[in-house]
């Protein structure tokens, strides 16, 4: 970050944070979404159907990596891209408006994260289904394209 410009490390910045609520809105949509559907969806076989049943029944696995992994992480280092900010503002005199500063910045990242967080955890209730569908027709495309299948299947149908 002390690279950068202001405004490329403020959008690093916002981009990390961006993440942070993605995957929380992921890691709540797939603990709440029925599998039923999911289960029609792979019988007509629509692409992602049955990769949307095996991230509801991996529904922990799947939201402790993205609550608590990706969440976690997106947490420190948006703290740390923070302060490389407030580094590069201050004057370094550690006068009151670099107290201010370094205070407001630091308050901006948490409003930003626990605001998008909390917005996004009943957006993820609400619209489950069709989140937990986009997650799964991104895995189809990957496994697809590139042969990745984070879930392989185990025994049974799905």
């Amino acid at each position: 970050m002390d690279k950068l410009n202001l405004i490329l490390s403020f959008f690093i910045l916002s981009c990390i944070v961006f993440i942070g609520i993605i995957f929380d809105i992921i890691g709540i949509a797939v603990t709440s979404a029925d599998e039923t559907p999911f289960h029609a969806m792979a019988a007509h076989k629509i692409p992602g159907g049955k990769e949307g049943v095996r991230l509801i029944r991996n529904a922990d696995v799947v939201s402790n990596f993205c609550n608590d992994v990706i969440g976690d992480i997106s947490g420190i280092i948006s703290g740390a891209a923070g302060a490389a900010i407030v580094a590069k503002i201050i004057s370094g005199k550690n006068d009151v408006s670099d107290i201010i500063i370094s205070t407001l910045i630091a308050g901006m990242i948490s409003t930003i994260t626990v605001g998008g967080k909390a917005l996004g955890k009943s957006i993820a209730i609400k619209k489950s289904k069709e989140i937990v569908y986009k997650v799964a027709y991104f895995l189809y495309l990957l496994k697809i394209r590139f042969g990745i299948e984070l879930f392989p299947k185990k025994s049974g149908k799905y």
